[in-house]
């Protein structure tokens, strides 16, 4: 390299195993990862706005990659990210992760999952791909993702998501889907808690649960051990008044795991939504367990927390980055550019010398090579 770029995305992917043959191969792996991070930071949605990008800014891509036989064409980039292998390609971002970004003790990391519609292929008889992601709600970027198998889902996928991350001192949460005993005693093996949100696929459990907050606030809560907070929040011509109640009564608690044994459980908790649009009221209340021993107001903050992967990452990824209308689906490419995606939005989501939102910050990058090594710097 002969300039600028970020040492930590090199020195992180720099490692990858080359899926192609030696003999013959024209362009260096890493020139294709970075000028391929770049595009996608700078609006690329496909292989085509990938080469268009390297040839628009060629000049400036070879300030730090050699490129000895110029910009890869766009069928050289989906031939190469079709066959990267996403396992260490994860790694790697995983690895540039933990190494850029600091974790803090008692983060809320939320897991969630995401199809990519437009991946599905009917001609190879391929469904479209679906992601678990985890998403680090104080910091605002992806700890990691995996992909779900094809023949699969979401229950199986969360425990092989978690083994990848380093989640000592976090709290994790997780909806209804996510809520077994097995992913409980991942996420406490880790040294970390869990809030998993509880519904009626949990049976008996639901209903006890829902059953002994009835009974516990038709009595105020007599005897029992318990807390209770309350926030109000205004804005746009929305008034919204949120209500936690927890109980950690160890009887109650022991009563809950008759059958399914919940290791760690030490609180389970009630959050009910009262909200005001035009006129116009509506309540939702929402059940759940946790190993945490039953702060009202932690808990309430870890629940809330959760919906920004929902609200910061796949709404940004759909509403900025088009995920949705991605037709990309050959071999490993879908997954790969989920990655790439992932990257740019982390750098974006840093950068704070513009106040723009993700799609603005994209397209200022593509405007202002200036602006982009500071996104890629961050």
């Amino acid at each position: 390299m002969t300039g600028p770029m970020p040492v930590s995305i090199a020195d992180h992917f720099g490692g990858l195993e080359d899926p192609r043959r030696a003999q013959g191969t024209r362009h260096q792996l890493l020139d294709i990862i970075l000028i391929a991070i770049c595009a996608v930071i700078c609006g690329a949605d496909g292989w085509e706005d990938v080469q268009a990008f390297g040839e628009a800014k060629e000049h400036w891509l070879r300030s730090f990659l050699e490129l000895p036989h110029g910009i890869p064409s766009h069928d050289t980039f989906g031939r190469v990210f079709a066959r990267l292998k996403p396992e260490p390609f994860e790694a790697c971002f995983r690895s540039w992760i933990a190494a850029v970004f600091e974790q803090t003790a008692g983060q809320v990391v939320a897991l969630d999952g995401k199809t990519l519609r437009r991946s599905h292929d009917g001609s190879r008889d391929k469904a479209a791909i679906h992601m678990v992601s985890a998403w680090a709600t104080h910091n605002a970027l992806v700890l990691g993702q995996v992909k779900v198998d094809d023949k699969s889902n979401e229950i199986t996928a969360l425990p092989a998501l978690l083994r990848l991350l380093s989640l000592e001192g976090c709290i994790v949460t997780i909806d209804a889907m996510g809520c077994q005993t097995d992913i409980a005693q991942e996420i406490l093996a880790q040294d970390a808690d869990y809030v998993l949100a509880l519904k009626e696929n949990q049976g008996t459990l639901y209903q006890d649960v829902l059953l002994a907050f009835h009974e516990a606030r038709h009595t105020g809560f007599r005897g029992i051990a318990h807390d209770d907070c309350q926030t109000t929040n205004r804005g746009h011509g929305r008034l919204e008044v949120r209500r936690c109640w927890t109980i950690r009564d160890e009887e109650y608690l022991d009563y809950f795991s008759r059958e399914a044994h919940w290791p760690g459980l030490h609180s389970v908790a009630m959050v009910e939504a009262e909200r005001w649009v035009g006129g116009r009221v509506s309540h939702e209340r929402r059940y759940y367990i946790s190993s945490l021993p039953g702060d009202a107001q932690v808990l309430a903050r870890a629940i809330r927390s959760h919906w920004g992967i929902e609200n910061q990452l796949h709404w940004v990824l759909d509403i900025a980055f088009r995920e949705d209308d991605c037709r990309v689906r050959q071999g490993h490419a879908d997954e790969n550019l989920a990655v790439l995606r992932h990257i740019a939005l982390s750098l974006l989501k840093h950068e704070t010398s513009s106040t723009r939102g993700i799609k603005g910050k994209r397209l200022k990058a593509a405007w202002d090579t200036g602006y982009l090594l500071k996104a890629l710097q961050t």
